[in-house]
């Protein structure tokens, strides 16, 4: 079964300047994702990082699904008027338009979705940041999956042995590049280093399936967000 994970965040209101989204929100827009459970969602998970909402999502509708996208830009949009309602700082403040077009890049959220084929006992990982820099999981990225001093697999596994494809980003630019490792793991290295302007957006393994997704939204810098399958 093809499944789909999507972890959307927002800042839309916080406790005491920039520090956590309260007790309250966090609530509401879990009570909101669960309504979905077993209909549109297979299951939820809402926490937050710093003053971020994180909303954890899986489900069988592909990444970029308009519903699925509703549903986190409803929430947040509900969620921002509890804010307000709160005196929260920054009530709505990552929400940049009044009307959802279909889809949230570019309005304000940030967004991570990978989609995969599930395999028996299935695992994943989300790493939040809050406040960081667009290459905040260069470092890691390219530690787990390309250096096998940090995975051992990558030498021991024959199912990781022939590595990975990275995609970075020019976020400055709007250009992206493929790299395979490790036969070009310093030329992946010479523009990783460089990170004011070059992030990790994918990795696949070199049969294409999709390995890991950062978040590289271009309207809002600070927070980032990771789904990691292997």
């Amino acid at each position: 079964m093809m499944v789909t994970i999507s972890l959307i965040k927002a800042d839309i209101g916080s406790v005491g300047g920039h520090i956590m989204a309260s007790n309250e929100i966090l609530n509401l827009c879990k009570e909101r994702l669960e309504e979905e459970k077993g209909k549109l969602l297979i299951d939820v998970y809402v926490t937050r990082c710093g003053d971020d909402v994180e909303l954890l999502m899986t489900h069988e509708n592909g990444v970029d699904a308009k519903e699925i996208h509703e549903l986190a830009w409803n929430t947040f949009k509900e969620g921002a008027e509890l804010a307000k309602e709160q005196g929260l700082y920054g009530a709505g403040q990552d929400l940049l338009s009044d009307a959802f077009s279909g889809n949230v890049r570019g309005m304000g959220p940030g967004i991570c979705e990978m989609e995969f084929e599930e395999r028996p006992a299935e695992v994943f990982i989300a790493f939040m940041a809050d406040k960081t820099e667009a290459s905040a999981f260069n470092l890691p990225l390219y530690e787990i999956f390309a250096n096998p001093f940090s995975t051992a697999g990558l030498v021991l596994d024959p199912k990781l042995h022939d590595g990975f494809k990275f995609e970075v980003h020019d976020v400055k630019g709007s250009r992206k590049i493929m790299f395979d490792t490790p036969e070009e793991s310093y030329d992946l290295l010479s523009l990783i280093g460089l990170t004011d302007i070059y992030a990790i957006k994918r990795v696949y393994k070199k049969s294409g399936e999709i390995a890991a997704v950062a978040s590289t939204e271009k309207v809002n810098f600070n927070c980032w967000e990771i789904c990691g399958q292997r």
